[in-house]
């Protein structure tokens, strides 16, 4: 292998660049024309641009990409996760193109790629399965992941419904709206195991990765080991794991995941057959590169012995950092990444698709970093993330931070109790709600007004500032979550190690107290045309799919209005309060920003 092509983008690229380059193979990029300033374009040795934003016209174009591949003389192709990375007809084409494509074989990932197939063969196998019999009911979108084309049925009143949604979103994310129904376990545990195999006929697990907190069926934190696990479960799953993977012949690296129940039973639920978003956490805890290993495996190499014996030690924990905007329900958003700046050292490693001054689209997942944190216990890897978030400068797009933080320091988290339910017990909206208080928000004015002061020497024995009507102090207005602070440029004590950083009216502080977004009001305002009373705004920008009422319409609070769809999500807008319609804005296919008006309703 000599010139290696990566099908991907952001921090995977990224990720698989690092490695390779270290192995002395060179990499080629791809990207999109929304990417074409993303790091991973400016890392690689070459650069293929993919014309147009969208996914469909870029990342999953496996023609486009094969023909990257060709110009460029790469000899083979590393699919990384997400677009293209489980789809056998790429992998089947990237071998008659005289590629290696680093990964499993087509054949694995068709048998694979069908949830429904998948959970035949591994029954066959003799791996625990589930049935589809009784209330609660889950329905999953047969192809794909990621927690989309999901649904929760607890009566045959919600299932047709349900169903309808799930197929929606599915065709929307996977391009295949087929949907099929399973029993859903009540506060299961989601835990996985990761395995390789080569050509050479040796099959191994890496130990096990617990991922039970997840949002929308998304994971959000994971680590190894589980905290549930006693070694003898342990060695259970882990053989029913191998035993999946040796009976479809998997070669490369691969996901086996599981429910664990409340009682102990687990349950297969899926193959990953590539490399997952968490993996960093199995590298951690064992020392090995995952990557590494892959690119062995696929230039025919047999596991090494490292591989082989590998060993767990200590504990580490990984933290999605996305951006979302958590109190509002989620909502992906979109935006400048003006500083993105989270602390390194010892335990800490952190895995970033962007760096200062990128900017987050609409195109694509939106996670931002991995942060993940290694110590000799749990409850100290669990710490040092915290203090790593906690202290991240973090600036322009709104992230999910505080909730990851407030999770990381949750009693229940650090006591081990880190079911799927874990957000159903504990208020998202609450736990991701900003912890500054408005006494900091003011010292942060504060510090944000000295800093803004003119620090241009004046002549000497001239005061600076100097005024023959006397000194007077302007006042500067800053507006922050709903506080109105006005600094009179009177003195105040600052924390030690606050960082100011200010984009246009913008001010960012972050200090030990917290962190503040500060909008610094114009002292002289350009005039600007209001926004009706009773809007209904867009809470992010995306595309309008459906509009479900119209003029004249009397609607009640809850009731569905509009449906936007972003990021591969389709999210209700619903009324915010009894009333009519009055305006209707937007129209299905109309793509909106953040914040405009899509309804109004009196």
């Amino acid at each position: 292998m000599r010139k290696l092509l990566i099908a991907n983008r952001g921090e995977i690229a990224r990720r698989v660049m690092r490695t390779a380059r270290a192995m002395g193979i060179a990499t080629v990029a791809v990207h999109s024309d929304a990417d074409a300033g993303a790091p991973h374009v400016f890392e690689a040795d070459e650069a293929v641009r993919l014309p147009g934003s969208s996914p469909t016209d870029t990342y999953l174009r496996a023609d486009l990409v094969l023909d990257a591949a060709r110009r460029t003389g790469a000899d083979a192709v590393h699919p990384g996760y997400g677009f293209l990375s489980e789809n056998a007809a790429f992998a089947a084409a990237s071998a008659d193109a005289g590629l290696t494509f680093v990964g499993p074989t087509p054949r694995a990932i068709e048998l694979m790629g069908s949830k429904i197939e998948a959970k035949r063969l591994m029954a066959d196998a003799g791996v625990p399965v589930l049935g589809a019999e009784g209330f609660p009911l889950l329905v999953k979108a047969a192809f794909g992941g990621g927690g989309r084309g999901m649904r929760i049925v607890h009566t045959e009143a919600e299932l047709a419904g349900a169903m309808e949604a799930a197929r929606a979103e599915a065709a929307a994310a996977f391009g295949d709206g087929t949907v099929f129904v399973e029993r859903y376990v009540e506060s299961p545990r989601h835990v996985e195991v990761q395995v390789f195999g080569d050509t050479h006929g040796n099959v191994v697990h890496l130990f096990e990765r617990e991922c039970s907190i997840q949002r929308r069926h998304q994971k959000v934190i994971e680590e190894s080991p589980s905290p549930a696990l006693d070694d003898a479960r342990r060695d259970e799953l882990c053989a029913a794991a191998v035993a999946a993977a040796k009976a479809i012949g998997y070669v490369n690296a691969g996901t086996v995941e599981f429910v664990l129940a409340p009682d102990g039973e687990f349950f297969f639920l899926e193959v990953n057959t590539r490399l997952q978003v968490e993996h960093p956490v199995t590298e951690m805890v064992t020392g090995l590169d995952l990557v590494r290993v892959q690119l062995l495996v696929a230039m025919g190499e047999p596991l090494p012995p490292e591989v082989l014996d590998a060993s767990m030690h200590g504990h580490a924990v990984e933290a999605r950092l996305y951006a979302e905007d958590v109190p509002a329900g989620f909502l992906p958003a979109s935006g400048p990444v003006h500083r993105l700046r989270i602390p390194a050292g010892d335990g800490l490693r952190v895995d970033a698709g962007y760096v200062d001054g990128g900017a987050v689209s609409t195109h694509y997942d939106a996670m931002l970093a991995k942060v993940i944190a290694w110590a000799p216990t749990r409850g100290e890897a669990a710490r040092r993330l915290a203090d790593a978030l906690d202290r991240a400068e973090l600036h322009g797009v709104v992230t999910n931070r505080d909730l990851l933080v407030n999770t990381l320091r949750h009693d229940e988290f650090l006591a081990g109790a880190t079911d799927t339910a874990f957000y159903e017990r504990h208020d998202p909206a609450v736990l991701g709600a900003s912890r500054t208080t408005d006494e900091t928000h003011r010292v942060h004015a504060h510090a944000a007004a000295q800093a803004e002061r003119p620090t241009l020497p004046t002549p000497a024995g001239i005061p600076r500032g100097w005024r023959n009507v006397g000194p007077r102090q302007q006042p500067t207005t800053f507006d922050v979550t709903g506080l109105e602070i006005t600094v009179d440029g009177s003195e105040r004590a600052i924390p030690q190690h606050t960082s100011v950083h200010h984009v246009g009216d913008t001010w960012y502080v972050d200090s030990p107290l917290g962190h503040s977004v500060l909008l610094e009001r114009a002292r002289f305002p350009l005039p600007g045309r209001a926004i009706a009373a009773g809007s209904l705004l867009a809470p992010m920008p995306g595309l309008v799919t459906k509009v479900f009422v119209a003029v004249g319409d009397a609607v009640t609070h809850g009731q569905p209005v509009v449906v936007l769809e972003a990021m591969k999500m389709q999210h209700t807008i619903t009324a915010p309060h009894d009333g009519t319609v009055t305006e209707v804005l937007v129209g299905a296919g109309a793509q909106v920003e953040a914040a405009a008006p899509l309804v109004v309703i009196e």
